[in-house]
């Protein structure tokens, strides 16, 4: 029996279980049977089968013809009717009268020439907008409608009193479909909207603008006008349109969108615009047609504070862009916005400007824009995102006047960073700086401006982070994400005791989405993260993962655990030699710190060449030449090598030799070396960074150096071609640490001016009389 208990006990714990599982999932099916979505499923009539809870129905854009009472009547809880892109003719109120809670009704975009009133008092979006009605369906009872908010409505023709029976209520938004609106001849009508926030119509897409109404607005805020076409005839019928309602002093928002018209036109309407009380003019959808040419423009005194134009569709393919460019450099206004068009170039205003912001996303500028601009004196945004800029130098020039130039955005563009010949000059006001989703690598930390506090520079090509990256001192947040770091940033990958002296400014660094390194660096810095406030590393720990060893790739770094032992190389030694003979531990020893092997197959190889010149006469060895000299080189600097070197001195009738050209197929790469560099009266050693990384390069210039028949001559020639940081050659390389300080190398320039002499010292070294000391062999390349 009493092993029975528990087993009960158990069974009872699990019934309890199921019952709130079960409770919780028939809790959630009610929750969702509160909102019924069954829009494009080719209804053809209101489903009878509709759960009796529902509060949002959404049956749009399906085939329905007709609404009747007993559709809805069971749906006493209706809140929101979506019925729009039906095909509804007739409809009566009354079908709503058991809807008491329905508050949100669309019935925009079906048929409707007639409806049937009847009071629905706590509605708050009602839309009855393009559809097919001849006069404005506004019924008596409309005027209870006490909370309504938003209305929308349709006609083709207007009488001076058809909203009277809303004129009292508070409105935000009016929406007036005039697709079917025509003109009667030789009569204008009137039409007094009294009070609504906002107004917008709609007129029809492909007609040109003609409609004749004198529109008067109380309170309005905000217009919108939706498919205006124009030329310059009509311009006029627009213009005396806007009229009335521009006269209203509180509407400060005003909106175009999907307008077409000439350039003269669209520089009439400015200019209409400009005294008005008017403060954001948006313009959306813009075509220009016929011309463009020069117009008289007159910058007033005016309200207007920002101009934006999105997505300009130029249809004049010939033109004056100066005409085009002048009318919007010149505005006295504080923001401009002209994204998403195919501008090439905006000028620089002729006298100090206005402008504060300024946006240019998405367009086709260069690097030229506004170069050597002095009239942008005031301006503190500049957004130019998604151009054609290349130069990351002349970028900062173009900064050099705009003295309150405070935030510059220059991402999703081409700039580079590899050939930063000249010293940034960036203006010191900027204190954040986009440069992200550009080409830029480490060299982006030599050409900052000193005082940023925030720099975005994530997806870019940054393998790493400059020590020196501290003398930005200003800077409180970084954004290195999606670059090529292995590391963390010395002042974030170790935060020991000197890190809020390394990197006491920085609020914030946001470096996720890289391929980590999980090595013992990457395991001081998990060890000391909760020394860090809890803002400063951004995305941890979801966006940072090893990407390397292999058997890590994919861990959290938060995951990553290696022992004390393997990263502490004493104790290491410590416990190996306790457990495993001295002898063993100290081989390990070498081949793992001094590479003894390579040592070890150097020496094999230099004495095996040393046997087989022992006892051959010198005079028989010069015979043998065939090259002037013998190039090495890594594979990386092989364009450099290519394109300059070998065409500059086989001009000069020197024979050249070269790996991919004169090794024989079928030999060792070893022993094809030995060959060159016996049959090649010099050897010339092209030094960078890259041939510090290439063992190949190192096997060439240690037997080159150790020639037994040119031991102690001048047969090696060294040209740096990139510098080498010192302590970038690893230790087992000590011939070339050797080589670089005790003999002279030739620099390559970077200025042009000075490769003449460059040229004339390689000359020099070779000694161009070559035939009066030795006889070398003609022999084609193979």
């Amino acid at each position: 029996a009493a092993s029975i208990f528990p087993v009960v006990r158990n069974l009872r714990f699990v019934c309890i279980i199921v019952i709130l599982i079960a409770g919780l999932i028939l809790q959630v099916s009610d929750e969702n049977e509160l909102t019924v979505d069954m829009a494009k499923v080719g209804l053809t009539q209101v489903p009878k089968d509709l759960p009796p809870r529902t509060e949002v129905l959404d049956i749009s854009q399906n085939y329905i013809s007709e609404l009747q009472l007993s559709d809805i009547s069971s749906l006493s809880g209706l809140k929101v009717l979506r019925l729009s892109h039906n095909r509804i003719q007739r409809l009566d109120f009354s079908v709503f009268k058991f809807n008491q809670d329905l508050e949100y009704l669309d019935l925009s975009h079906n048929q409707l020439q007639k409806i049937s009133c009847y009071p629905i008092v706590g509605v708050k979006h009602l839309d009855l907008s393009f559809n097919d009605f001849d006069a404005l369906p506004i019924c008596t009872e409309f005027s209870n409608l006490t909370q309504l908010n938003f209305l929308g409505l349709s006609a083709t023709k207007f009488q001076p009193l058809d909203l009277l029976p809303i004129a009292h209520l508070h409105l935000n938004c009016i929406l007036l479909d005039l697709g079917g609106y025509y003109v009667k001849e030789n009569e204008s009508e009137s039409l007094q909207i009294l009070n609504t926030k906002s107004l917008h119509f709609v007129f029809h897409p492909e007609s040109l603008f003609s409609v004749q109404v004198n529109i008067s607005v109380n309170t309005l805020g905000c217009l919108q006008l939706t498919n205006i076409k124009l030329n310059d005839k009509n311009c006029q019928v627009f213009i005396k349109f806007l009229l009335e309602l521009t006269r209203v002093p509180t509407l400060l928002n005003f909106t175009l969108k999907h307008i077409e018209t000439t350039w003269k036109c669209l520089v009439r309407v400015f200019q209409f615009l400009w005294p008005k009380p008017v403060e954001y003019l948006n313009i959306y959808n813009l075509t220009i047609v016929e011309s463009i040419k020069q117009e008289y423009f007159t910058y007033s005194e005016t309200t207007l504070k920002a101009l934006k134009i999105e997505h300009i569709k130029n249809q004049v393919f010939i033109y004056s862009q100066t005409a085009l460019y002048t009318v919007f450099s010149e505005m006295n206004i504080m923001m401009l916005t002209i994204s998403d068009t195919n501008f090439i170039h905006m000028l620089c205003p002729r006298a100090p400007s206005t402008f504060k912001f300024l946006n240019f996303t998405q367009n086709v500028f260069t690097d030229s824009v506004f170069q050597n601009c002095s009239t942008l004196v005031q301006l503190e945004t500049l957004i130019l995102q998604k151009n054609g800029l290349k130069n990351l130098y002349k970028v900062s020039l173009m900064t050099k006047n705009m003295s309150s130039l405070e935030l510059l955005d220059v991402s999703w563009n081409s700039l580079e960073s590899h050939r930063l010949e000249e010293n940034c000059t960036w203006v010191e006001s900027i204190v954040v700086l986009n440069l992200s989703s550009n080409t830029l690598t480490n060299l982006v930390f030599r050409c900052l401006p000193p005082k940023v506090k925030v720099l975005d520079l994530h997806n870019n090509r940054i393998m790493n982070i400059p020590k020196d990256v501290t003398h930005l001192e200003a800077l409180q947040e970084l954004n290195v994400a999606f670059n090529s770091l292995a590391h963390l940033p010395g002042c974030v990958s170790q935060p020991s005791a000197d890190f809020f002296q390394s990197c006491q400014k920085i609020k914030s660094i946001k470096a996720g989405s890289n391929p980590f390194q999980c090595t013992c660096e990457l395991r001081d810095f998990i060890q000391h993260l909760g020394q860090l406030p809890s803002e400063v590393v951004e995305g941890w720990p979801d966006a940072y993962k090893c990407d390397y060893p292999e058997s890590y790739k994919g861990t959290p770094l938060k995951d990553f655990h290696v022992s004390p032992l393997s990263c502490n190389t004493g104790l290491l030694i410590v416990t190996i030699g306790a457990i495993v003979l001295v002898l063993a531990g100290t081989v390990t020893f070498l081949c793992l710190y001094l590479d003894l092997p390579w040592y070890l197959r150097m020496v094999c190889q230099w004495a095996q060449t040393r046997h087989r010149t022992r006892n051959v006469p010198l005079e028989e060895l010069q015979r043998t030449l065939q090259f002037h000299a013998f190039i090495s080189y890594s594979e990386h600097d092989s364009a450099w090598v290519k394109n300059e070197l070998v065409p500059c001195l086989e001009k000069e009738d020197i024979q050249i030799c070269l790996h991919e050209r004169n090794f024989v197929p079928g030999k060792s790469i070893v022993e094809n070396i030995i060959n060159c560099i016996e049959k090649s009266y010099k050897s010339i050693f092209v030094l960078s960074p890259n041939f510090v990384q290439s063992e190949w390069c190192h096997y060439e210039l240690y037997f080159a150096h150790h020639n037994l028949f040119h031991e102690g001559s001048s047969n090696l020639i060294l040209i740096l071609l990139e510098p080498i940081p010192p302590n970038s050659i690893p230790s087992k390389y000590h011939k070339l640490r050797a080589l670089m300080t005790q003999r002279t190398y030739l620099e390559w320039p970077v200025e042009k001016s000075k490769r003449g002499l460059f040229w004339a010292n390689i000359r020099a070294a070779f000694n161009m009389n070559l035939t009066l000391e030795i006889q070398i062999k003609k022999q084609p390349s193979t």
